[in-house]
């Protein structure tokens, strides 16, 4: 039959690199895509940040005043999205009366920084839905929340929140 002709156009050695290159191409976004887990990698102090973050959503979801009483520092304020102020005894004022209840509080994307071991600022987002005043809500809010360690625990002593779309 004859000899095969080769209708490839370019060169033997060129397709051998071009395959390379994706091999190398693959390879290399695999270990970017590791290196950056393991660069977010959490220290055990952050993870009990995050943590105390967690268990502050709780203490809304339960409707738990005590539990909110030892999670906010005295002089804690909320900035809200309009620009209201809200204090402590507002946010333990507002769980006690039954206005709110909470279906859903939780905290996702969160990343926490810290400021020597006493000081922690976490950045997230929090997605609340139940009902005021009998009327249903469904929202999801940026959060920056700065916590302070005091006596031994974290508390939470300014937050600020803006709404985005979900």
């Amino acid at each position: 039959m004859g000899d095969k002709l080769d209708l490839r156009t370019e060169p033997v050695s060129r397709l051998n690199v071009s395959k390379y290159n994706m091999k190398t191409a693959t390879l290399v976004a695999f270990v970017a895509v590791l290196a950056c887990r393991f660069s977010l990698a959490q220290t055990p102090t952050e993870q009990e940040v995050l943590q105390f973050e967690r268990e502050a959503c709780k203490a809304f979801l339960d409707a738990d005043a005590a539990a909110l009483e030892r999670v906010l520092t005295p002089e804690f304020t909320l900035t809200l999205s309009n620009g209201e102020v809200s204090t402590r005894a507002d946010e333990i004022n507002e769980l006690r009366s039954g206005k709110v209840h909470y279906e859903v509080f939780e905290n996702y994307d969160m990343l926490a920084r810290l400021y020597g071991n006493d000081t922690a600022v976490v950045l997230g987002k929090t997605r609340v839905k139940g009902t005021a005043n009998g009327k249903p809500f469904d929202r999801v809010v940026q959060f920056t929340d700065t916590l302070i360690k005091r006596d031994g625990r974290w508390q939470l002593a300014a937050g600020h929140v803006s709404r985005i779309e979900k």
